[in-house]
């Protein structure tokens, strides 16, 4: 019987040992995925976490150059800028006493620039100040063409030489235009 108890003991240890050992292993590859499925979301989480701080760093960037950005895009004009692209080069004109009309407006057909026909009359002082305000102006401006004549005006005595009046027909070329 002593023999029996130990032969079934031993047969009992030798089954709990193998049911031991397929637990260990069960439960080693368990943690082992659990540790690789931890690695990849860390890596994932360290991956969106900068991609954040990236996105936080050019948000405050853009914040930081806005005023710049807001000054560059005054040199550019867009198409849906035209109008007040054209109030501008009127505005000028009343400043320095000169009466402009802008006689046409047409897109390149390349779409690199935008021509405007523009018609000054005022004294050749006016218009002459015109001309350098349209030259210094923040747009990137060409100037086709130029003709300026003085308007015929019969009986001038030397006191009225200021009060001729000019007429000047210019052919501006933005060329900062974005269509």
């Amino acid at each position: 019987m002593k023999n029996n108890f130990q032969k079934i003991s031993l047969i009992l240890l030798a089954v709990f040992f193998v049911f031991f050992c397929f637990a260990f292993v069960f439960l080693y590859k368990k943690i082992n995925s659990n540790n690789q499925k931890a690695e990849q979301d860390a890596t994932t989480w360290q991956t969106e976490t900068l991609r954040r701080d990236n996105i936080r760093s050019l948000d405050r960037l853009l914040q930081k150059i806005a005023d710049s950005r807001i000054l560059l895009e005054t040199h550019f004009a867009k198409s849906s800028d035209v109008v007040p692209f054209l109030d501008t080069i009127e505005k000028l004109a009343l400043g320095v006493g000169t009466k402009a009309e802008v006689n046409s407006v047409d897109i390149l057909t390349d779409n690199t620039g935008l021509i405007v026909g523009l018609k000054a009359s005022g004294s050749f002082e006016a218009i002459y100040k015109f001309l350098t305000l349209l030259e210094n102006s923040p747009y990137e401006l060409d100037f086709p063409s130029i003709d300026m004549h003085k308007l015929a005006v019969s009986g001038v005595s030397d006191e009225n030489i200021q009060n001729l009046k000019w007429e000047a027909t210019f052919r501006i070329q933005l060329l900062s235009f974005v269509p």
